[in-house]
């Protein structure tokens, strides 16, 4: 079989483990442009400092001794298999890193003949890699459930990130859709490279040259879909992960229907926003100070697919809001709704030099679209009164539509809004109503007693105006 042959079916078997993102577009060179892309494995990660740099992401191969129900490339499917030498990977990482194509090397593999046997083939590219082509560019290997322990060692001290795939969020997923590995197995090697990572920090403490290993972390990789766990429980397992093994990043992987199997769920397509919103609270766990236990509970297992966690965590609790944004701490102003990292870092800064208003978050780019029911400034509201949940619910939810939009020339509006069901707002929720001198209303006071209905966005009357004009015409 040809290089290329096996490039293109191992790097498209890769595919699937997101360790590393990959586009997977493909776009030629052309007169008077510069570069171009393809998809044969080129992805990119992150390094211990922080750089994002593009990486070459193959297999080994996809021959694999195990039969994982979800797994593209179990022993039981009839598809193409390739093998890559170890001196052919080294061809093409060192031909592409010359080229200056990739800045590194992504290297897995399916299990062939054993785990032990397998590690060793990977051992062999990184140090031949290492020691025989001097290449120091960034370097991820998959380290092999049930391999040796000394291979782990070694691997660690080779490449600067190691990573295994957990597959499962439980022991009985595993049993059933991967009967031939074990919890035991995927755990050991997480505790001994977290062990290996803590003991070698100790020793860089008393001397700078001492061995690294694995100076970027270990990351692993989950399956949502495949099986029946909660969010609940997956993000609970996640946060287990991030405080005993010190994970540097966990993945999620929205299962894709590849096999036709009746242990698998029967699905139409991956669900992506289920993965997106478990991304979005394991980024709230990681950076905004917020725990599993707080996002989710036995009540409400699952996350809310309309609403991002932030928001729902923030409407289930009344008692935190409103933030008054000049006086509020800073790990406060974090648990905001629109309120990013940077912002809350402008606006403490900012709040130093004098009290903020609305025009100086607007400034900051704060998305007041959703943090205006979360916040006041100087005691008052962003053109609102006490928003109640609901409402705020009814704002923020991606069906809701402005009854002031465009429409298609060939589409009936009543049919669009049935076919799509579209919650159609009153207009009144949009524009706040004129008033006797002609004016905009100013930010209203935040009292609790209030029981009219806050607008859910402000406009100016001379934009109301020229869209009842068009209306009527």
């Amino acid at each position: 079989m040809q290089l290329l042959d096996k490039l293109t079916i191992l790097a498209d078997a890769a595919k699937y483990d997101v360790s590393c993102s990959s586009s997977g577009s493909t776009r030629k060179g052309e007169a008077g442009t510069i570069g171009s892309a393809a998809k044969s494995g080129i992805c990119h990660s992150f390094t211990a400092d922080g750089r994002c740099i593009s990486l070459l992401k193959i297999l080994m191969t996809n021959n694999c001794i195990y039969d994982c129900a979800y797994c593209l490339n179990r022993r039981s499917n009839d598809t193409p298999r390739a093998m890559f030498t170890v001196d052919e990977i080294v061809q093409l990482t060192m031909d592409f890193y010359r080229r200056n194509y990739i800045e590194g090397l992504f290297l897995s593999s399916a299990v062939i003949a054993s785990p032990d046997y397998t590690m060793e083939l990977l051992i062999q590219v990184a140090q031949k890699l290492r020691y025989k082509e001097k290449f120091h560019g960034y370097l991820h290997l998959k380290a092999i459930p049930g391999a040796n322990p000394a291979l782990i060692e070694q691997a660690g001290h080779l490449a600067d990130r190691l990573s295994i795939n957990l597959e499962l969020p439980s022991e009985q997923s595993l049993n059933l859709l991967a009967p031939d590995k074990t919890r035991t197995n995927l755990l050991l090697p997480m505790h001994q490279i977290h062990r290996g990572i803590l003991e070698r920090q100790q020793e860089r403490a008393l001397m700078k040259k001492a061995p690294l290993f694995v100076p970027a972390g270990q990351t692993t990789q989950m399956i949502v879909g495949a099986s029946g766990e909660s969010d609940l429980q997956i993000l609970r397992l996640s946060s287990a992960l991030y405080k005993k093994f010190s994970m540097k990043r966990v993945y999620f992987s929205a299962y894709v229907p590849l096999n036709t199997d009746s242990r698998l769920p029967q699905i139409a397509k991956p669900p992506m926003l289920r993965e997106n919103r478990l991304y979005q609270a394991d980024w709230l766990m990681r950076f905004y100070g917020f725990d599993a236990a707080e996002l989710l509970d036995e009540a409400n297992p699952n996350f809310d697919p309309d609403y991002d966690p932030k928001i729902i965590w923030a409407v289930r609790h009344p008692e935190v809001f409103p933030v008054e944004i000049n006086s509020a701490p800073y790990q406060q102003l974090l648990r905001v709704p629109g309120l990013g990292i940077r912002c809350a870092q402008r606006i403490v800064s900012a709040r130093r030099t004098g009290r903020l208003d609305f025009e100086d978050l607007i400034h900051m780019k704060v998305s007041l679209k959703r943090a205006q029911y979360f916040i006041t400034c100087k005691g008052k509201y962003y053109h609102i009164q006490n928003p109640e949940p609901d409402l705020i619910l009814r704002a923020l939810k991606p069906s809701a539509r402005s009854p002031y939009e465009q429409l298609n020339l060939f589409d009936d509006w009543q049919t669009v809004q049935q076919e799509n069901n579209i919650e159609l707002l009153d207009a009144d929720a949009y524009f706040p109503k004129q008033t006797a001198t002609g004016t905009a209303p100013q930010p209203i006071a935040c009292t609790r007693q209030a029981t009219c209905l806050p607008p859910v966005f402000s406009s100016s009357l001379s934009e109301r105006s020229r869209i009842d004009e068009c209306l009527s015409v």
